[in-house]
């Protein structure tokens, strides 16, 4: 008996054939992201004799846990670990309160020049980088000599190099090899701004006008009412920023000399050397580099989902 596809059912297939066919797409794609991954993961339980053999060993034999415990040994991996932390929370905290605070200015103040003032603001996403990079490098070397100059021009205490409890070195109060050099630049955000007034101006102002009428400050209904109402979109903009600076690379690799104040990103390629390259330690230092960046994502994830149904939802 001849199977023959009624009219009704034609649809129906097509729908499944075309969602197949989409589903098939995205694991492909997802294999071949998640592919480099599970190689770095692999390299780095490899012996460093068997990671390039032919043909290539798709499973370690023998598996060689110490490479991490050697990661972390050949290099001062424990401060640089803290000194990422503490940059990265900095830099975090501190670009989600400057950003809030300006996007709270430009959204509910009312100011002579205010929007000129702001397309002027997002008018200096359009620069890269890398050309402010360059005269804020300038500007970060030559400001301990200035300061020394205005306040104290014979003790030099902003090029003085310091120590905690005598022995560790924590780089100088500001200028080249500092935690001011890797942590202030990075605090201020257009992107952030932006991202955080489109949000605060959704928030109806009836909260803020029954705030001010309870006798709220200004200061009040930018703490007590606009931050309760945009905590998706802090987390959000906290998310990016953390996982920015986690990853930076080029900023602290041209303000950073010493090993003490150095990030993770700069310390891992000090198994890449001229002329060898150590694989199996550059991956198990990876490996160890990632963990915290995947451990942000997955715990933020509620804070992407929640902050698509808040704009989404129309009152």
């Amino acid at each position: 008996m001849a199977f023959r596809l009624t009219a009704r059912g034609r649809p129906i297939l097509a729908r499944r054939l075309r969602a197949a066919a989409i589903y098939g797409l995205l694991t492909a794609l997802g294999v071949t992201m998640a592919f480099p991954f599970f190689w770095m993961v692999i390299t780095a339980f490899k012996d460093p004799a068997m990671v390039f053999v032919d043909p290539p060993q798709w499973w370690p034999q023998p598996w060689k846990w110490d490479n991490f415990a050697k990661a972390w040994t050949a290099v001062p991996f424990g401060r640089a670990y803290v000194n990422t932390v503490v940059v990265t929370l900095c830099v975090t905290c501190g670009q989600v309160l400057t950003s809030s605070l300006a996007a709270f200015a430009f959204a509910r103040l009312e100011f002579p020049g205010r929007d000129k003032l702001f397309v002027g603001y997002l008018a200096t996403m359009m620069i890269p980088g890398s050309v402010t990079m360059i005269p804020v490098f300038i500007l970060t070397s030559k400001l301990p000599a200035i300061l020394d100059g205005l306040f104290c021009p014979e003790a030099h205490l902003f090029s003085r190099n310091l120590y905690l409890l005598g022995q560790y070195y924590i780089g100088r109060p500001v200028g080249l090899d500092s935690y001011f050099a890797l942590i202030v630049p990075g605090m201020f955000s257009a992107y952030g701004t932006f991202m955080l007034r489109q949000f605060f101006m959704s928030i109806p102002k009836d909260y803020e006008d029954a705030a001010r009428i309870d006798g709220c400050s200004l200061f009040g209904v930018y703490w007590r009412v606009i931050v309760p109402l945009s905590l998706p979109a802090l987390a959000t903009l906290g998310i990016f920023t953390f996982l920015g600076s986690w990853r930076a690379y080029l900023w602290p690799l041209i303000v950073c000399y010493r090993e003490e104040v150095m990030t993770l990103p700069i310390l891992i390629r000090s198994f890449q050397g001229m002329y060898s390259t150590e694989w199996t330690l550059l991956m198990a230092a990876s490996i160890l580099d990632v963990i915290p960046i995947l451990l942000v994502f997955i715990v933020g994830q509620r804070y992407f989902i929640k902050g698509i149904n808040i704009g989404g939802v129309k009152g």
